[in-house]
């Protein structure tokens, strides 16, 4: 999968990049995704937390305020990477969502910021009284 393009702008949308990713390496027994970029980051994305954070409009909604609280995916795996263009990948997860396409510059905004909206998302699964338990 080529994953650096000659361009860091897509006609399909701003999808401006500042940060290409050199390998992407998908972990199914781990359930993960791990990506090395340019700048030399390394994330390390645990399948739910992708899931979760899934810049598609059935999680993120169609406006600010509007993202929705997904739970019950603990046990979420991979199924494939597929590229988008130059600038993007989608994912497609074992619970058959797989609408999001995530930018290199969305994946490097979320793996940098993963602990402080790790800990946003279990606080809300909390208050919420839900579970990240498929089986709660």
């Amino acid at each position: 999968m080529p994953v650096r393009g000659d361009s860091p702008a897509s006609s399909a949308g701003n999808f401006q990049t500042a940060h290409w990713p050199l390998e992407i390496r998908l972990q199914k027994a781990e359930r993960a995704l791990e990506i090395d970029f340019d700048d030399g980051s390394t994330f390390h994305y645990p399948a739910e937390f992708l899931r979760v954070e899934s810049p598609s409009a059935e999680v993120q909604g169609h406006g600010p305020g509007q993202k929705q609280l997904v739970t019950g995916r603990r046990d979420v795996g991979i199924l494939a990477l597929e590229p988008v263009g130059n600038y993007a990948i989608r994912i497609r997860f074992d619970d058959l969502h797989d609408t999001g396409i995530f930018s290199w510059a969305y994946l490097y905004e979320i793996g940098r910021d993963r602990a402080r909206l790790w800990a946003n998302y279990e606080a809300a699964v909390t208050a919420d009284g839900k579970s990240r338990d498929p089986r709660a």
